[in-house]
């Protein structure tokens, strides 16, 4: 039996998108509807997490289905449908949103708050599929090296404001020594910028473990960046 660790395309970005989905649950279950400026502050995470949402199903059609389908015909077609039916939830969520803000009622709070539970629960399988059955179909025509080119492409067709966004939930929901390789493998501009997201985003222990696997002084790590 191999323990070769192949290189995973879907791992990290799930992680990171598993975190969002499940702090803005959390905040819609705690909303405040009383305090206009906590609603505002979870609504707008919510329209955030279902941009992203709906940015990551589009790079997943537009770089990794096409991999698959060019030596798996046929094996991204699961997939594919449920991301056509992850609009159509994304687009009732976002109105469910409006509604709320429009008339910020208990009743349309907990239903947005049903629905997004609902919509969460069905991406974690969904994610599980592509970390399971998409990789197996990566991994047996694909080599490492082409899996990094997708996700080079990928990364390529992702904007500022997008990537910003990706980073502020990867950097918590990474463990110490990925958050380690991902900012090691930042061209040495960007990583002041992203070293100060990641001291916002991480508590002291985290903080330290990160300088130290960096071989960076907590206190100087910004400075020095």
């Amino acid at each position: 039996m191999s323990t070769t660790t192949r290189f995973d395309i879907y791992a990290p970005i799930h992680k990171a998108l598993r975190l969002f989905m499940t702090d803005t649950l959390h905040g819609l279950g705690r909303l405040d509807l009383d305090d206009t400026q906590d609603r505002e502050a979870g609504l707008a995470q919510l329209e955030a997490l279902l941009d992203a949402a709906n940015f990551h199903l589009q790079h997943e059609n537009d770089h990794i289905h096409p991999a698959i389908e060019a030596r798996h015909s046929g094996a991204s077609g699961r997939i594919a449908a449920e991301h056509r039916e992850h609009l159509d939830a994304i687009a009732m969520l976002r109105a469910q949103a409006a509604a709320l803000r429009a008339q910020p009622e208990a009743a349309t709070a907990h239903r947005l708050y049903r629905q997004l539970a609902a919509f969460i629960a069905e991406n974690f399988e969904h994610m599980d599929v592509e970390e399971t059955r998409h990789n197996q179909a990566l991994w047996a025509t694909y080599s490492d090296a082409e899996l990094q080119a997708i996700e080079g492409r990928i990364l390529a067709s992702i904007g500022p404001q997008e990537m910003s966004q990706w980073l502020r939930w990867m950097l918590p929901a990474f463990n110490p020594k990925q958050r380690a390789q991902l900012i090691a493998g930042l061209p040495p501009e960007a990583r002041a910028p992203v070293l100060a997201l990641a001291r916002s985003q991480l508590d002291d222990a985290a903080w330290a473990k990160l300088c130290g696997a960096l071989d960076r002084a907590p206190e100087a790590s910004l400075v020095a960046a």
